[in-house]
């Protein structure tokens, strides 16, 4: 990849629930986002339009994830927090003209019932991100995704770790 690549606008949502457990996703590889095997969840993420509010897009990106719309805001990170793609030699995807992605997050608290959650199905007619989820303690995340997004899960942990206690 060329060092003359930039960096995709990106946010990432840590949705929690009730209890104070975030919910994470089973995803596939998507073009230079390779999955590496055994870390295959994540939180949702997604692109940030032209113009678009940080809270506006992660409320989009979570409602196109997941279907959820109770949702109420707990914070947003001020920092953008890069990551890199690892190498990709296959073929054209829309993220193989960055770089990588930086990332703004938010977080919400999920204030609906577990059944809404739909991620088979997702909302806006968009394809399909995660083939299951779960709910998971947030401290955990890092170990769960992909060795280059660890270091920006580990500042989330770090940036919302109050909304993680119920």
């Amino acid at each position: 990849m060329s060092a003359a690549k930039g960096y995709r606008p990106n946010v990432g949502i840590a949705l929690f629930n009730r209890e104070g457990l975030v919910f994470i996703g089973r995803t596939q590889s998507a073009g230079p986002e390779i999955i590496e095997p055994g870390f295959d969840w994540q939180m949702p993420q997604g692109g940030i339009d032209a113009d678009e509010d940080i809270a506006a897009a992660a409320r989009r990106e979570v409602w196109e994830e997941t279907n959820a719309r109770a949702i109420e805001l707990l914070g947003t990170t001020e920092e953008w927090w890069p990551y890199d793609f690892p190498h990709y030699d296959g073929p054209a995807h829309k993220l193989t003209p960055f770089r990588g992605q930086r990332q703004r997050w938010v977080a919400f608290r999920f204030l609906g019932e577990d059944s809404e959650l739909d991620v088979v199905h997702p909302a806006g007619g968009q394809p399909q991100e995660f083939h299951e989820w779960r709910w998971e303690r947030l401290e955990r995340t890092p170990e769960l995704v992909v060795s280059y997004k660890r270091a920006v899960y580990r500042k989330v942990v770090e940036a919302f770790g109050p909304f993680a206690a119920a």
